[in-house]
């Protein structure tokens, strides 16, 4: 795998990533202790945390936050400004006021399944997965799993109806 994405653009961080092949980062981007798949395209004002993984062919669009923990699958399309959450219950201290570290909080895993589409704005609580195939709308705010081929809207996110997505 190669150390550095396969195009040049100033102005970002990148360190101890795995690169597949053909990997493109735009500038303005945090990318530390990750892994990215080949084809993957990685737009600029976005960060991508230590140990969260995006698959082969994945666009990332321009400012989105990929926490440690998210794994997202081949194939997926991950919308501007989206957010990702990995500590349920985040804290800045402890009880006696002094700060927490690693060791005061439990990261829960996200995983996102291939081909599925989040839409610009969606922020996606820790500990889900997002089916196969799945579309978040824009905005949403995914607080439990979605089902394979879903569309889910609204906060917090909802199934739409069959129905509705006929007449769409």
């Amino acid at each position: 795998m190669p150390d550095q994405p396969a195009n040049d653009a100033p102005y970002r961080l990148v360190n101890d990533v795995e690169f597949g092949d053909d990997v493109r980062v735009q500038s303005f981007t945090n990318l530390y202790g990750c892994r990215i798949g080949d084809g993957a395209r990685i737009g600029p004002f976005v960060e991508i945390q230590r140990d969260a993984t995006v698959g082969a062919r994945c666009k990332i669009q321009s400012h989105t936050f990929v926490c440690s923990g998210v794994d997202i699958e081949d194939e997926v399309f991950v919308g501007h400004g989206v957010m990702f959450i990995n500590d349920r219950r985040p804290r800045a201290t402890n009880a006696d006021g002094s700060l927490q570290t690693e060791d005061n909080w439990t990261l829960e895993r996200t995983v996102i399944e291939r081909r599925a589409s989040l839409g610009s704005g969606a922020v996606i609580m820790c500990g889900v997965r997002i089916g196969e195939g799945a579309i978040v709308g824009a905005g949403a705010v995914v607080t439990r799993d979605v089902a394979p081929g879903a569309t889910v809207v609204g906060s917090p996110a909802r199934a739409l109806a069959a129905a509705s997505r006929a007449a769409a």
